[in-house]
């Protein structure tokens, strides 16, 4: 949850949807951004279960070079200065089913976003627990579901979110530190933990 609500793209861009076109607008945006996840746990999971199937040792490969990734992620964060501000979104008024579809397309075409979700699910697979696919497979819904949730949260509150954002100086730094010592966190473990 606190890689969902840290800075990014996605979520700026809720944000300024929410705030320029209303709270409705930024809901359904969101939900097409969370939504979008769906797709990064297809590939996830086809990708996973067929590397555990086919050589145990290229799964370990994933898993460093995944975890280098985090690693890489999380000192950007941790480095950055913390300059997120929300602006209002120069976007047309649209039919919500059109801001749903932009959302959904924002997320799945985000190689950023297939990236961190090849080097994150995996560091919570099991092997011994049965078909890894399966398991990448609840692990993305799971994911998908909050960032549903958070991302609806988002759009209906984002006129007082991105106020805040705004308005508190160190209110994009924090949330930089902390989700920067997360990703760090998470890329040691996916490197070191078996």
């Amino acid at each position: 949850m606190l890689i969902t609500i840290s800075p990014g793209p996605d979520n700026l861009m809720v944000l300024s949807i929410g705030m320029s076109r209303g709270r409705r607008q930024g809901m359904v945006f969101g939900i097409g951004c969370a939504l979008g996840c769906l797709s990064h746990t297809l590939l996830a999971t086809l990708g996973v279960g067929a590397l555990i199937k086919a050589s145990p040792l290229a799964f370990g490969a994933l898993k460093a070079l995944g975890g280098a990734y985090l690693i890489w992620l999380g000192i950007g964060a941790l480095r950055s200065r913390g300059g997120a501000r929300v602006a209002g979104a120069d976007v047309p008024d649209e039919r919500l089913g059109r801001l749903f579809g932009k959302g959904l397309l924002a997320n799945m075409i985000n190689p950023k976003v297939v990236l961190f979700f090849l080097s994150f699910l995996p560091q919570f697979v099991d092997a011994g627990r049965g078909d890894a696919g399966w398991q990448t497979a609840q692990l993305g819904v799971l994911f998908t579901l909050q960032a549903v949730v958070l991302f609806s949260l988002l759009g209906y509150f984002s006129g007082a979110v991105g106020a805040w954002i705004n308005r508190t100086p160190g209110a994009g730094k924090w949330m930089d530190r902390v989700a920067g010592a997360i990703f760090v966190g998470l890329g040691v473990r996916l490197m070191f933990v078996r």
